[in-house]
C-alpha cells in the first residue's frame, strides 16, 4: 500500500497546471518537458511565464518553449504575476488551447503565497470551470528537505500532486513514498534525465521493481 503513490493526471481538456517550487529544483526545465509531453499527446499547449521575480526566468522559459514548439505569454521582470496569468488566460481562450502551463516564483516568502492565491483567483475568474492542478516540483535528491518545502507551500497553493526531478537513480527516489505517506499527495510525474523527452508519468510498479533491484 505504501507504494500506491501513483497519480497520473486523468485530464479532461481544457486544463491548467500551476507549477510550484523553490528555485533550484528544476521547475523551469520541468515546464518545458511537460510542454513536450503533452504536445506528444497531440494537445495544444500554452506557457505562462509567471515567475517575474527571478532574473532571466522568462527568458529561460522562452528557450524551453521554443524547444518544445509551443507559444509563451510573458511580461518584463518585476511585473505582476497575476497580470501575466490574466493575459495568458485571454490568449488561452482566444487560441482555444488544450493545456495552460503556468510558471510561478520560487521563494518561500509571505508575499509569494499572496501572489499564488491571486493567480489562482484570476484563473478561477477568467477561466471558470477549467480544472486547475497545482503540482509541486521537488528535487528527489534532497530527501526530507523536499517534504518540508511541499509542506510550506501546501497550505496556500492547495497542492494536488508532486513532480519529482533528478530521479535518474532509484536509490534517491524513496522520497516518493515519504511524500505520499506524510503529505497524502500523489506523485504525478518524474524527471529521469536532462533531455526534453525525459518526463514520464509516474508508474509505481516500475518504481517498486527498480527499488527492489537495487
Amino acid at each position: 500500500d505504501k507504494l500506491d503513490v501513483a497519480g497520473e493526471l486523468d485530464i479532461e481538456y481544457p486544463a491548467i497546471i500551476m507549477l510550484i517550487g523553490v528555485n533550484g529544483v528544476g521547475k523551469t526545465t520541468t515546464i518545458g518537458k511537460l510542454a513536450a509531453y503533452f504536445k506528444h499527446q497531440h494537445k495544444s499547449v500554452l506557457l505562462a511565464a509567471g515567475d517575474t521575480f527571478r532574473a532571466a526566468a522568462s527568458e529561460q522559459l522562452s528557450v524551453w518553449a521554443e524547444r518544445a514548439g509551443v507559444p509563451i505569454i510573458k511580461h518584463g521582470e518585476g511585473a505582476d504575476p497575476a497580470a501575466v496569468v490574466f493575459d495568458a488566460a485571454a490568449s488561452f481562450k482566444a487560441r482555444n488551447r488544450d493545456m495552460l502551463l503556468c510558471d510561478t516564483a520560487g521563494r518561500l516568502q509571505k508575499n509569494l503565497m499572496n501572489e499564488l492565491e491571486k493567480m489562482f483567483r484570476v484563473l478561477d475568474r477568467e477561466l471558470p470551470g477549467v480544472p486547475v492542478e497545482a503540482l509541486m516540483v521537488l528535487d528527489a535528491t534532497t530527501g526530507q528537505n523536499a517534504i518540508a518545502q511541499a509542506r510550506a507551500f501546501g497550505e496556500s497553493a492547495g497542492l494536488t500532486g508532486i513532480i519529482l526531478t533528478k530521479l535518474d537513480g532509484t536509490a534517491k527516489g524513496g522520497v516518493a513514498v515519504a511524500v505520499k505517506e506524510e503529505l497524502k499527495i500523489p506523485v504525478r510525474f518524474v524527471g529521469v534525465g536532462e533531455g526534453i523527452d525525459d518526463m514520464q508519468a509516474f508508474d509505481p510498479d516500475d518504481y517498486a521493481r527498480a527499488l527492489l533491484s537495487e
